[in-house]
């Protein structure tokens, strides 16, 4: 493979060194597990910084298709393959399970957002994003916390209405279309504030459920946290196996 990009080109260069780290990880030495090249002599071939280079390497760390180790190197994550079409809302989820929405708390603020939504959105830490922290639940009471940060490229200015189901106030008012949904799931135990919120004691178990969502373009519009109540959710996916396989 030709590792080269192209300096001239109006295409910002972390932008280029992206799509040819997400072509090189579908090589299948890489999908092996064979080791990127070190990042120092990448860096060198492409003529690029290493802070560029890196830049673009954490893009696809944050999206778990890259697992990095200090002192051994960058590999491929051996995944397993779970898409799945037609994703919902958390609105439309809970409609599907018959629970109507109740917002409990919506706060709206303007902040420089941790690294991990700056390496997402491919942002500076001087830029000031939209962060959106809303408690919701059912009419028994709330049974999720949820924390949003949206790329300013959408244009929201916070005084929307979002008691509303959110993808529909990114299309109707400023038609932007949540195509693509990557989910990352985990558990870890309720902090203080986490199980006051949420009506727990402190070190039940929660659901972390990280999402990231894009564009048709598959640009980053939304970093999306979401912790539930352990006895709240039941995760269920759905698979079908291909008989020639």
């Amino acid at each position: 493979m030709n590792l080269s990009i192209d300096h001239k080109s109006p295409v910002p260069l972390h932008v280029q060194v992206e799509e040819l780290l997400r072509e090189m990880i579908q090589m299948p030495e890489y999908q092996k597990g064979k080791l990127l090249p070190k990042e120092v002599e990448l860096a060198k071939e492409l003529g690029i910084s290493r802070n560029t280079l890196r830049q673009a390497t954490n893009k696809l760390v944050y999206e778990g298709l890259l697992f990095r180790k200090k002192g051994v190197g960058t590999r491929v994550v051996k995944q397993v393959d779970s898409k799945a079409k037609n994703w919902l809302s958390f609105t439309q989820e809970m409609k599907a399970k018959g629970i109507e929405v109740v917002n409990y708390n919506i706060n709206i603020t303007w902040e420089k957002p941790p690294e991990e939504v700056r390496n997402f959105f491919t942002i500076d830490a001087k830029t000031e994003v939209l962060k959106m922290e809303r408690l919701r639940g059912g009419k028994d009471g709330p049974f999720v916390f949820f924390i949003s940060y949206f790329h300013p490229r959408i244009g929201l200015t916070g005084k929307e209405d979002f008691s509303k189901p959110l993808y529909e106030i990114l299309r109707k008012e400023h038609s932007v279309i949540a195509k693509l949904s990557k989910e990352e799931i985990s558990a870890r135990a309720a902090d203080l504030p986490l199980s006051k919120m949420l009506n727990m004691s402190k070190g039940e178990p929660v659901l972390k459920r990280k999402r990231f969502v894009y564009d048709p373009g598959n640009r980053p519009i939304e970093y999306n946290v979401g912790y539930y109540r352990g006895d709240s959710i039941v995760y269920s996916v759905e698979s079908e196996r291909d008989h020639n396989i």
